[in-house]
C-alpha cells in the first residue's frame, strides 16, 4: 500500500512539473518573439533597466561556476557552442531535484560528448544564497561529472540572463515564482543562431533528440541509437 502510495505521489508531482513546464514554455516562447531580429522583448513588468547592452543578444557578464572559476557568460560559457541550459535552486523542493537527476540522464547519454561538443549549464536562481560552494555540494549530491556546470553570480547579473534566455513570464506575479522558470531546458546551438526547447522532465532520450537535432556533430540521434 505504501508503495502504490509513493508511486502516486511521485505520479503527481512529475505531472505538476510538467504543468510548470508548460506554463515555462508559454513564457519561453512569448520571450523569444522577435528574437532573430535582436529586438528585445517588452514583458508586462518594466525590464528597460536590464536590457541596454550591447548588439549580441546574450549579456557577457561575470558568472562563477561550481568549481570556482570566474566565466564571462557569453565569451566563455555559449559563444560558437551548442549548450543545454536550465534554471534551478539548491533549496527548491519542487521540479529542480527532479530535473537535475532527469539531466543527469542525459549527461551520462552524451558520455565524451559532454563539455567537448555539447556543453550543459543550471544557473540557479537563487545568487544571494547559492554561492559556489553551495552549488558544487549539489552537484556532488547528485552525482554530476566534467561537462556540466552549475552557475551563480550577481543577482542582477543571472536577472540578466535569465532574461534574455526567455526563462521569464510577462505576467509580474507569475514572473516572480520562481518555480514557474525550473520547468525547460533550453538547447542552442549559438554560432548558426538556432535555439529549441524540452521540457525537463521529459523522456531523456527526447532531450538528446531535440540536442542532436541542433549539433552538427551528431550523426544520429540518441533515439535511433537505443532502438537500434
Amino acid at each position: 500500500m505504501n508503495k502504490e502510495k509513493t508511486t502516486m505521489n511521485t505520479r503527481r508531482d512529475m505531472l505538476a512539473g510538467i504543468g510548470a513546464a508548460a506554463l515555462g514554455l508559454i513564457g519561453l516562447n512569448a520571450a523569444w518573439e522577435g528574437f532573430g531580429s535582436n529586438k528585445t522583448p517588452a514583458p508586462a513588468s518594466n525590464w528597460d533597466d536590464r536590457s541596454t547592452m550591447s548588439h549580441t543578444p546574450f549579456p557577457n557578464v561575470t558568472l562563477y561556476t561550481h568549481e570556482g572559476e570566474a566565466v564571462k557568460f557569453y565569451d566563455d560559457l555559449i559563444r560558437d557552442k551548442v549548450v543545454a541550459i536550465n534554471m534551478m535552486y539548491a533549496q527548491c523542493a519542487g521540479i529542480c531535484p527532479m530535473a537535475t537527476a532527469n539531466l543527469l540522464q542525459v549527461q551520462n547519454i552524451l558520455g565524451d560528448r559532454a563539455g567537448r561538443d555539447v556543453f550543459m549549464y543550471s544557473i540557479t536562481l537563487e545568487p544571494e544564497r547559492d554561492t559556489p560552494k553551495g552549488l558544487k555540494q549539489y552537484a556532488e549530491r547528485y552525482g554530476i561529472k566534467s561537462g556540466w556546470k552549475f552557475l551563480t553570480g550577481a543577482p542582477e547579473d543571472i536577472e540578466l540572463v535569465r532574461f534574455r534566455l526567455g526563462f521569464f513570464d510577462r505576467e509580474i506575479e507569475l514572473d516572480k515564482v520562481k518555480e514557474n522558470h525550473t520547468g525547460m531546458v533550453r538547447v542552442g546551438n549559438v554560432a548558426l543562431n538556432r535555439w529549441s526547447m524540452a521540457p525537463s522532465l521529459a523522456d531523456p532520450y527526447q532531450i538528446m533528440a531535440t540536442i542532436n537535432h541542433l549539433d552538427p556533430k551528431a550523426v544520429h540521434t540518441a533515439y535511433e541509437e537505443e532502438s537500434t
